[in-house]
């Protein structure tokens, strides 16, 4: 099937970036001898995750315990629920590992902890670690560390395997030294935390930091045993825009067609709104700035100033600087979408179809939506 066939808003994968993307990041984590643990929420795809761990990857980082449920049905048990576990979720987090998931959880939290160490589970326990994001976590050289390492270990059901944290201020970054000023922030933080732990007397064998520009631009690794970084198999505009990537690594896009036209205004509306491409604006910080995507022909050429201005629901709308473009964009002609962010965007649909560098699709992959 052509692009031009598919019904429109649709969701289009290029599996030849999606490759590039994971060979370049797994080959950059592995010379600096640590592990990648890539983060499935970007893609929540079984398909994806395969080509991002390689050939005997089984390390997986998710955002909710559906997407623990289904990688694990799909042969992923190496997880990590790397979001603040509640005590509600226990008993789920229980029985993910009675069928068979070596899962950790992470938890900041004293009353959270006390939870982890009654619960009739036996649990495997990161303690989050703020490094600068101040979103959750504590402190490296906090006194509550060891604290919270000793309350979940009380019963001796569950026991702490390490540290985890994240560099999300990273995403605030414009530059790649800044970037990479972050990323020695994060590690430090991380490998400062894992060994005190050690010095308490606790086993830390996982010392997990990651972001995609922390990821991308960090200079060395020293101490830490894995990394997380998510977007970069897809990369996105907002990725280019801080210096992650160059565009032509943008494997997520979405299908869009012409539904109306108007020369005076300059305008066009694309049947894509913000339900299809969502209403993320992070570009507008930046130097650059797409609007709601950068628009680029089937076979994913930008056209130069072309980007969504606004949108509604279901319309997008462009404004065509150039009159001469009208040619290329009439009504019931298809064009590409690349996103601001590539999560926000995926999450409206069910199901990518992919291509492999060309224009015709060549797979359909399902997503894992929902929580």
């Amino acid at each position: 099937m052509h692009l031009s066939d598919l019904p429109t808003p649709a969701l289009i994968l290029d599996r030849q970036r999606v490759r590039a993307n994971t060979d370049e990041m797994r080959a950059r984590v592995h010379a600096h001898g640590v592990a990648l643990r890539p983060h499935a929420k970007t893609a929540k795809s079984a398909e994806v995750a395969r080509i991002a761990v390689g050939d005997k990857g089984d390390a997986l980082a998710v955002s909710t315990l559906r997407e623990a449920s289904y990688f694990l049905s799909q042969g992923f048990t190496d997880l990590i629920y790397a979001v603040c576990i509640s005590p509600d979720k226990l008993d789920m987090s229980a029985a993910l590992a009675t069928r068979g998931a070596d899962l950790k959880i992470i938890t900041d939290n004293f009353a959270v902890a006390g939870a982890i160490s009654n619960h009739d589970g036996n649990h495997r326990v990161l303690i989050e670690i703020d490094c600068g994001e101040h979103r959750t976590g504590v402190a490296a050289d906090s006194s509550d560390l060891t604290e919270l390492a000793v309350t979940v270990e009380r019963s001796g059901r569950s026991k702490i395997m390490g540290v985890l944290t994240h560099a999300g201020h990273s995403y605030a970054t414009r530059s790649p030294d800044a970037a990479a000023a972050v990323a020695e922030a994060e590690r430090v933080a991380a490998v400062t935390a894992g060994q005190r732990l050690r010095n308490a007397g606790f086993e830390t064998p996982i010392i997990s930091v990651g972001s995609t520009p922390t990821a991308t631009h960090g200079v060395t690794f020293d101490g830490v045993t894995e990394v997380r970084p998510g977007v970069y198999v897809f990369q996105d505009m907002f990725q280019v825009g801080i210096g992650s990537c160059c565009i032509n690594a943008v494997a997520l896009s979405v299908l869009a067609s012409v539904i109306a036209s108007n020369s005076e205004r300059r305008t066009v509306m694309l049947d894509a709104g913000g339900l299809a491409l969502s209403k993320d604006r992070s570009t507008a910080g930046l130097d650059f700035d797409v609007g709601f995507g950068q628009i680029a022909d089937l076979s994913g050429v930008p056209f130069p100033g072309l980007r969504v201005n606004s949108v509604h629901q279901e319309h997008g709308e462009v404004f065509v600087e150039d009159p001469a473009q009208f040619a290329d964009l009439t009504i019931g002609s298809k064009i590409r979408v690349f996103p601001n962010h590539a999560c926000m965007t995926s999450a409206a649909y069910e199901a990518y179809n992919v291509v492999d560098g060309g224009v015709e699709v060549i797979d359909q992959w399902r997503r894992c939506n929902g929580w």
